[in-house]
């Protein structure tokens, strides 16, 4: 890496509140965009580097397809200490995946770390990050997207929420926020605006 190293974005949210399609924004201004969730799909999926690790602690849990979500979420839910012993497996290969992600991006000005569980797993400034960004909407816009999601209930929901740091307190802890509750031409324009700004601090 050189000394004149990239601004780093971590880019956070709660469930349906627009993550996805923010990330997607910035990508579509060339802004690299490392998709934690999208990186664990890769060590858990058809080959996934992970399997034979995860398979010899959790037994009759992957298969052809790599993962059974299904089977896994069963045998770490609700179960704090299987559920570490799951994270002690994926984190540091998503960590090394980040590494490498930055290596390959250490020319840019400004880079996006896409982590939806940023706030949950305690202070963002330990992931390397340089400022916050949180996208937010109206709890009834949350509500009604979640909802719509196959297989989604209202349990469900509810227990993804209790799992969840408030929206409110991330909006209060984040160095930005984008309302995702207003049109898309709007939050794209956020989004522009706030790349601009930041690549301007280089």
């Amino acid at each position: 890496m050189n000394d004149k190293r990239p601004f780093i974005l971590g880019l956070t949210g709660s469930i349906g509140m627009g993550k996805s399609a923010v990330a997607a924004m910035f990508e579509g201004l060339n802004v690299p965009v490392f998709d934690a969730d999208a990186a664990v799909h890769e060590l858990q999926g058809p080959g996934g580097a992970l399997l034979g690790a995860i398979e010899a602690e959790f037994p009759g849990t992957t298969g052809p397809q790599g993962v059974d979500r299904q089977k896994l979420g069963a045998a770490v839910f609700g179960d704090q200490t299987r559920l570490k012993q799951l994270e002690a497996i994926v984190h540091p290969a998503v960590g090394a995946m980040r590494h490498q992600f930055l290596e390959d991006n250490a020319d840019q000005p400004l880079i996006v770390f896409d982590i939806p569980l940023l706030f949950e797993k305690g202070d963002p400034r330990q992931s390397g990050v340089d400022a916050v960004l949180v996208v937010s909407a109206s709890a009834e816009a949350q509500r009604a997207r979640v909802l719509a999601r196959p297989g989604m209930t209202p349990e469900k929901f509810e227990h993804i929420l209790g799992l969840q740091v408030p929206d409110a307190e991330k909006r209060a802890r984040a160095d930005f926020v984008i309302d995702t509750g207003t049109s898309l031409a709007e939050t794209r324009h956020a989004v522009q605006a706030l790349a601009h700004r930041l690549i301007g601090q280089e």
